[in-house]
């Protein structure tokens, strides 16, 4: 399943869009064919797979589910796409849509960090990123587009602060969202990627290193309730499950931080 989802998500500028079941209330008490939209940062999604599979066995609502940037899934509310969630990888555009009455109070669903990850194992060998990424053995490198994507803007950040960018600037290979950018990068498309953490436990991340890069902004992903919503009760009882001690452990294994009350 997993490599079948990063594959489709490897066709340019391609929303995958794929339905996932999962149950709020008991059946008996669920219309069937009831359903929410969930607009879901590509970066998050193996994690809310994880999410959403723990509520299989007490749900009785579907999920269908989109995975792009947040700046595409931004860009497609804010032209009336019908969904009832937004998971974003930012804070910003959450707060943008509610300062706009588009939305219910955005709330902080995960903490994260960015990462530099290789396929190949040897590319850690050096002390840090820094060293790394100048190397000249080092061709290409993928980063998500930092106008619409929150990791790609981090990384761009911290390569700015630390004089690189305009050094390796020429290595850059744009993606159009987070999971693209981690499969060049897992098929050797790239010597490298900056990628959430949370990518780096995947069964493919596990396969490869990565460095941490604690002079990057950490991500703050914030999520909200759209009040266009055709199932808005049901869209809030899910919102607030992405905050409940089973998704805090699922999370936890992803590397995300807990969050602070």
């Amino acid at each position: 399943m997993k490599r079948s989802i990063l594959k489709c998500l490897a066709v340019d500028f391609l929303i995958l869009s794929f339905s996932l079941s999962v149950f709020l209330l008991a059946p008996d008490k669920v219309s069937a064919g009831e359903k929410i939209n969930v607009a879901v940062v590509a970066g998050f999604i193996q994690t809310f797979k994880e999410i959403a599979s723990a509520y299989e066995a007490k749900m009785g609502i579907k999920i269908e589910v989109v995975f792009s940037s947040a700046g595409r899934l931004y860009a497609q509310i804010i032209n009336g796409a019908p969904y009832d969630i937004f998971l974003s990888a930012d804070q910003e555009r959450p707060d943008l849509l509610y300062s706009e009455a588009l939305c219910e109070k955005p709330f902080i669903y995960a903490i994260g960090e960015v990462v530099l990850w290789s396929a190949n194992k040897n590319f850690c060998n050096l002390d840090n990123w820094h060293s790394a990424i100048r190397q000249d053995s080092v061709k290409k490198v993928a980063i998500v587009n930092p106008k619409t994507g929150v990791h790609g803007e981090r990384a761009k950040k911290a390569l700015q602060d630390a004089g690189l960018w305009d050094t390796v600037m020429r290595k850059m290979v744009y993606a159009p969202d987070m999971a693209q950018a981690f499969q060049y990068a897992t098929e050797g498309a790239v010597d490298a990627a900056f990628c959430p953490l949370a990518l780096a436990y995947t069964e493919k991340g596990k396969k490869g290193c990565y460095y941490e890069m604690k002079d990057a902004l950490l991500v703050v992903y914030s999520a909200c309730v759209l009040k266009n919503s055709k199932n808005l009760e049901r869209a809030k009882q899910f919102a607030s499950f992405l905050n409940s001690p089973e998704a805090e452990k699922i999370k936890k294994k992803y590397g995300y931080k807990q969050i602070a009350d």
